[in-house]
């Protein structure tokens, strides 16, 4: 049985370590080294980050780097990307980055070439975009299709819903397109509020086809299409479906099975936006945008498997959040991008991590023993700023910030974009630095309000900055996110690929759907309080009939 990995050699050194740096106020650091700034920074496939505002030295960064040594973690990338079952508990691979591979590569897993496999399916995709966006796939009546519907939730929905809002100057104006993964009947309505249903088409994206609300949001599209346009239509020109059971989601969505777009099992759902998940992007971007968007997946990928630790984006960033998580004892950490375009990016980034790393047991059943994930959560700034961030500058908590921003806008004027990354740099030196006693007196501060405020700083920050938010970058920034989850996988020897714990709800509610019918025969059989709010609810739904 291997050895603990609280009891390693690596993870003992760094407890030592760091009662001895935790003291060590950011002013000081920086003061003791002028060319900090400079130093401890990495730039790839567009991205740079200064992480010289992180509570470490040399000292700190060279012992995470053992740690990860000792982990193997440079072993377990090449393992994942050579196609071995690194998805221990159900016996898989996983090959998302199979899915942004070039053309030209190969890679046989089980005697299957998959790469080929990907870009087959890839080319079926954008015949079908091809044909959609020029107006040759017509609907029921005859007509083109210019509204798009896209149909899943999680990462069936989260990836194509943050391509589409990020990249909103690349989106062809030709089509529209509306997002639903809530069961709320009030998210669907808004979706197709104002749409003509001759002219819409609904994309249905659900991996098993079993995702009860996903299948219940397609049958009340389907309604809705019937509704529009008559009950001898053919309804079939309206719905296409992405999933890896093939044969049941043509039986289930009653479309012929060329309208579904094949996954593979070794696709995890917030791994999936570069597979046939992502065809609402592609319908957006065309073809050009969207592998555009791949390249940039596939060069931090490149990146991430050939980049010595100590310049590897994803490690520093994955080992940073290990540091502040098992040493620090930070519970939460926040993400803030300042850009607009971005503001779906935290709810994606959220169940990226949460998902991934949500476990108590390592691959070997036995359990981890330390801390593993962080709650994860964000918002945009310069909202952020008048929402949430009087608790990281006063609070009692420490939450380690990325900071993310853009030299240039996608859209609008330069100087008011400049004002926006003023706003973000200015946070990165406020969180780290503060304002002392000292400084407030002699900033004429009235005495009676020094103690409110003062600002302690010390808070950390990563800051990522890229020229301007292209595909190729938000593909990269996503693999940059992708990656530092797998390094902290790694180093808690936890498996970031599975999500049992999400199976459980949809069970239950399975089994409680139907118990809320008013007519209901049988004994409710759950616990008292359960039972209790599952006949509340009846009453509130029928009191008046």
């Amino acid at each position: 049985m291997p050895e603990p990995l609280a009891e390693t050699a690596a993870w003992r050194r760094l407890r030592w370590h760091q009662a001895e740096i935790r003291d060590l106020h950011l002013r000081d650091l920086f003061a003791g080294d002028l060319s900090r700034g400079e130093r401890l920074t990495a730039s790839a496939a567009g991205l740079h980050l200064d992480f010289s505002k992180h509570r470490v030295t040399d000292d700190t960064l060279a012992l995470l780097r053992k740690l990860a040594a000792e982990r193997r973690l440079e072993e377990q990338v090449r393992a994942m990307f050579r196609g071995e079952r690194v998805n221990v508990s159900e016996g898989r691979p996983a090959l998302h980055v199979a899915l942004r591979m070039e053309r030209s590569r190969s890679l046989i897993v089980d005697g299957v070439d998959v790469v080929r496999e990907v870009h087959d399916e890839l080319d079926r995709l954008r015949a079908f975009a091809a044909e959609v966006r020029s107006g040759a796939w017509l609907g029921a009546s005859g007509r083109p299709l210019r509204n798009v519907v896209n149909v899943g939730i999680g990462g069936s929905d989260l990836g194509p819903a943050l391509a589409y809002e990020a990249l909103r100057p690349w989106v062809t104006a030709e089509l529209r397109f509306r997002f639903v993964a809530n069961v709320d009947p009030a998210e669907l309505a808004g979706a197709v509020r104002g749409l003509d249903p001759a002219e819409t088409l609904f994309v249905v994206v659900s991996k098993t086809m079993s995702t009860l609300e996903t299948l219940a949001n397609a049958a009340a599209a389907r309604e809705w299409l019937r509704a529009g346009l008559g009950p001898r239509a053919d309804l079939a020109r309206h719905v296409v479906g992405v999933a890896a059971a093939t044969e049941r989601a043509a039986a289930e969505l009653r479309i012929p099975a060329g309208q579904v777009f094949r996954i593979w099992d070794w696709v995890g759902g917030r791994t999936s936006l570069c597979s046939a998940v992502g065809l609402s992007t592609l319908l957006a971007l065309g073809a050009e945008g969207f592998d555009e968007l791949l390249a940039g997946f596939r060069a931090l990928d490149e990146h991430f498997l050939t980049t010595p630790l100590g310049a590897n984006l994803p490690a520093i960033c994955g080992l940073l959040a290990v540091w502040y998580r098992n040493f620090f004892g930070a519970e939460t950490a926040a993400v803030i991008p300042y850009a607009s375009a971005l503001r779906l990016l935290p709810a994606y980034l959220q169940q990226l991590s949460m998902e991934s790393l949500g476990k108590g047991v390592t691959v070997a059943g036995e359990p981890v023993g330390v801390e593993t994930g962080q709650v994860l959560w964000g918002a945009e700034g310069t909202k952020a700023q008048h929402a949430v961030f009087q608790l990281l500058h006063q609070g009692t908590s420490l939450v380690p910030v990325d900071l993310i921003g853009f030299a240039r806008p996608g859209e609008g004027a330069q100087a008011q974009h400049d004002l926006l990354a003023a706003s973000l740099l200015a946070q990165a030196e406020a969180l780290a630095f503060g304002r002392t006693e000292a400084e407030l007196r002699a900033a004429g501060a009235p005495e009676e309000t020094i103690p409110h405020r003062v600002m302690p700083g010390n808070r950390p920050t990563s800051v990522l900055l890229a020229e301007r938010l292209t595909p190729a970058t938000l593909g990269a920034l996503i693999a940059l996110y992708e990656h530092a989850v797998f390094t902290q996988a790694a180093v808690w020897g936890i498996n970031p690929f599975d999500q049992w714990g999400v199976e459980l709800g949809k069970e239950l509610a399975a089994r409680i759907a139907p118990e809320l019918a008013a007519d209901w025969p049988h004994e409710l059989l759950h616990d008292s309080s359960t039972n209790a709010l599952v006949r509340r609810y009846r009453q509130l739904r029928d009191r008046w009939g």
